[in-house]
């Protein structure tokens, strides 16, 4: 099967990142897709560093202080220089346009800390632990022009029972994240179920 090609787009530490360039390196993803290009809209995001001692190009895109149009214009020019096949929003914190998500419908997806049916937005695990939930999602969704209101590719159930704090709720989630992540785009890749 030829490989396809991934674009990851972060704002932050890039954890999710890391743990899909470690897949793509050694595990699920490996002979299933390449990562040509990590593109931050922060220059000091940490997750820069990490894509680079991958050896993958990472790139800059300040969209601090910038219209949307003009930051989204930018970002269209640095893809058209290569080919790929999806974006992965990973802890990317940006709200896209309905003219980017357009341009590139059904090929953008993020990763969210909720059911995206329940909770939108940001801080999907600070939203479980005021509610005392007992039990969380992680979603895995297209993206569209909204916050989190795309159609949802795939759901994890997370058992929350038992987790006194918010770090150890964060900790438990993360750590389903990384792999789940992963899974979800190695089966949109291949269209075979993975474990």
């Amino acid at each position: 099967m030829e490989e396809k090609k991934i674009v990851i787009f972060i704002s932050g530490r890039g954890s999710n990142m890391e743990a899909i360039l470690q897949n793509v390196e050694k595990a699920i993803l490996k002979d299933i897709c390449e990562v040509p290009l990590v593109l931050s809209n922060k220059i000091d995001a940490p997750g820069i560093k990490k894509a680079k001692k991958y050896g993958v190009r990472a790139v800059v895109i300040p969209s601090h202080k910038k219209k949307r149009s003009r930051f989204e214009a930018e970002v269209i020019r640095e893809l058209e220089k290569i080919d790929f096949d999806f974006i992965v929003l990973a802890g990317f914190m940006k709200i896209l346009s309905k003219h980017f998500t357009e341009k590139y419908e059904r090929r953008i997806i993020n990763i969210h800390p909720a059911d995206t049916k329940q909770y939108q937005g940001p801080a999907g695990y600070e939203w479980a632990y005021e509610n005392n939930l007992s039990q969380t999602y992680i979603t895995v969704h297209y993206v569209d022009e909204g916050v989190d209101t795309g159609d949802i590719i795939a759901q994890k159930k997370i058992d929350l029972s038992g987790l006194g704090s918010l770090e150890d709720i964060k900790k438990r989630g993360l750590t389903h994240e990384h792999r789940f992540y992963s899974k979800v785009i190695a089966e949109l890749i291949t269209g075979k179920k993975f474990e």
